[in-house]
């Protein structure tokens, strides 16, 4: 147990697991904060770049890849964590937090984008 880790509530409890599925773990966590980066860069470019879309529609979009972006990088602490914890403990590995949420606000802001292209 070490006590100079952090956070302490992930580290604080089990043993040490094998260091490839630590390490996995922490592949998964920068590939979660990869998709919020590009959530928020596809957000800004709808702002940034002149596209023939109304700019309701475009603002709807821009602010769903923002929450996406948001939701992305909640999943990528609390997955951590969570899986963290569960390989220390040897208990059965956690499902996503919000990982269906994304999909699905990932078609929506598609969705929008499409549509105020043809509005």
């Amino acid at each position: 147990m070490s006590t100079k880790r952090f956070p302490q509530r992930v580290y604080r409890d089990g043993e040490e697991p094998d260091p490839r599925f630590s390490l996995a773990n922490e592949r998964t966590f920068l590939a979660w904060l990869r998709t919020a980066l590009g959530m928020y860069a596809g957000a800004f470019a709808l702002e940034a770049l002149s596209l023939p879309a109304a700019t309701s529609w475009r603002l709807a979009a821009a602010g769903v890849f923002l929450v996406l972006g948001t939701l992305a990088a909640v999943q990528a602490w609390l997955g951590w964590s969570a899986t963290e914890m569960a390989l220390r403990r040897k208990q059965p590995l956690p499902g996503l937090a919000v990982g269906g949420l994304i999909v699905v606000g990932i078609i929506v802001a598609v969705a929008l984008v499409t549509i105020g292209i043809f509005v």
